[in-house]
């Protein structure tokens, strides 16, 4: 099953391969593609349909939009699935949608927390909405409710994926006892908003690009390719020091074991004075038309930010082709700057 941050190679291929009339008829990618939309989530499901959904500046909603072309995710329309509850713990900010099928049901998870000011807006925990249709676009969602967790503390990122038919949730958590803002967890899932085991902890932040300004990792997402799984993530503060590091796992390991994982010792992808990108990160992998992989990302082309980079809305979605190493490994390069973008 193809879901939003993992693409099984054969999966993919079936999904993702058109005629060779639509490859060439594709209309070119404009970066961005998207303006203020942060945490972007692009996916080809299997209906022929990109999917897009992304937090947007007022933090107060669940969107979606789809197109048969990446391109056209720029213009399609964008319909709200959920607004944020007029009290409770669902009543402030809105974070990071991601949408997956789930036990055959469209599933959106994001985080969200209280409003009323203060620390306690803060309190962010991870929900999740469903669908009662097969098509995401014209069914009415509903909630379905709150992330169980080992913790009742601060986590978000939620990202599901399926790996050799189990599938798993990997997310984002303030651990107590833990002098971090997020770690990075991993768990099979029992339903959607259970987990079947208890959690491992993949990856704490630690290293110098990791802790600037805040000691981050985040916004999961994983990639199946060459016989491995490379799990990206985000790290450091929302500003310009906001970049992605890397999870490499064999494919045939368990992914239980942390000692399974190792880390990037340096970021995969950073700002880029030079083209004027600032701060990529909370990233998620598609396919184009001719089923080219493509990184999805956000970032702002300036670096001067007024007040809190949060509240900033010039956070664009992005999007640009990668290669890879010798070994397997993806090599994203710098972020390209705006305007077309070149197909790989």
């Amino acid at each position: 099953m193809l879901t939003r941050r993992l693409f099984m190679a054969g999966a993919t291929a079936a999904a993702a391969t058109p005629s060779l009339l639509q490859a060439k008829s594709a209309p070119t990618i404009v970066n961005p593609v998207v303006r203020q939309r942060a945490d972007a989530q692009v996916f080809r499901h299997t209906d022929g349909w990109y999917y897009m959904t992304g937090s947007v500046p007022e933090y107060d909603r669940l969107v979606l939009r789809r197109s048969k072309t990446l391109a056209g995710l720029s213009t399609a329309p964008e319909k709200v699935l959920w607004r944020h509850l007029k009290s409770g713990p669902m009543s402030g900010f809105i974070w990071a949608p991601e949408l997956h099928l789930v036990d055959g049901h469209w599933t959106m998870y994001f985080a969200a927390g209280p409003s009323g000011g203060g620390e306690d807006v803060f309190r962010i925990r991870t929900y999740a909405v469903v669908c009662d249709g097969r098509d995401p676009m014209t069914g009415s969602w509903s909630v379905l409710g709150q992330l169980q967790t080992p913790w009742d503390s601060f986590n978000l990122d939620s990202t599901s994926f399926v790996h050799k038919g189990r599938r798993y949730l990997a997310w984002a958590q303030r651990e107590p006892g833990i002098d971090t803002n997020s770690n990075l967890y991993l768990a099979p899932l029992a339903s959607a908003l259970t987990l079947a085991a208890k959690p491992v902890r993949l990856s704490v932040p630690t290293l110098d690009w990791e802790i600037r300004g805040f000691k981050v990792n985040e916004a999961p997402a994983v990639l199946a390719r060459n016989g491995k799984l490379f799990l990206t993530y985000s790290a450091s503060a929302t500003d310009s020091r906001y970049c992605l590091g890397m999870l490499t796992c064999r494919a045939d390991a368990d992914l239980m074991d942390a000692a399974n994982w190792s880390k990037s010792p340096v970021p995969v992808f950073k700002t880029s004075v030079e083209h004027k990108i600032f701060g990529p990160g909370h990233n998620s992998f598609t396919v184009d038309e001719q089923g080219r992989d493509v990184l999805v990302y956000h970032a702002r082309d300036y670096d001067q930010i007024q007040g809190d980079p949060l509240f900033d809305p010039n956070r664009h979605t992005r999007m640009q082709y990668f290669r890879y190493a010798a070994d397997g490994t993806p090599i994203f390069g710098a972020p390209v700057a705006n305007g077309p973008l070149r197909r790989g």
